[in-house]
Formats: C-alpha cells, structure tokens, sequence
C-alpha cells in the first residue's frame, strides 16, 4: 500500500524534492486546527461518516460549519455535510 506522499508523487509526476518546496508552501498558507478544538464534535461526526477513516475531516467540517473538499463518492452519501469533489469546484469557480 502507498503511503499518501508516494500517492501525491505518483499522480503528480513530482520530485521529492518538488513536494517537500510545495509542502513548505501550503504549510505557510493553512491553518492547523487543533483537535482539542473541535474533538467534541468526534461521536457526532462518527454517526454521519460513511468512512471510519474521514471521521475527523467530518468533526472538523462540523466545527468550522463548512464543507468538505472530496473525490471520495462515499462520503456523499450522508446528508450533513456538503462534500465538493473537485470538477464542481472548478465547475463553480
């Protein structure tokens, strides 16, 4: 199994040195969001969720009363929170 690094490498033909200078960047332009912020939103998210993994990106978008960016299919089939794949953002832009 990749690893998510090895994934982004893979499907954007970059370098590892290309990735860590675009890493670098989006780090200078994201804000980190503590868990403690938003972890009682955690058994709320788990009963929205279709995906145990993405649990935490659904508490997150709880908190913060926002979407999800997504190309994940499955996480379209809740009804809580709005998930955008990426050709309907391009699409809306």
């Amino acid at each position: 199994m990749k690893s998510i690094k090895q994934e982004i490498l893979y499907k954007t033909n970059r370098t590892y040195e290309e990735f860590y200078e675009i890493l670098e960047i989006i780090k200078k332009i994201i804000t980190l969001v503590p868990i403690e912020e938003f972890e009682n939103k955690i058994n709320e998210a788990k009963g929205i969720s279709p995906d145990p993994n993405d649990v935490i990106y659904f508490a997150l978008a709880l908190k913060l009363n926002c979407p999800i960016w997504s190309n994940d299919k499955k996480l379209k089939e809740q009804k809580e929170i709005k998930i955008y794949s990426t050709s309907e953002l391009i699409t809306s832009a």
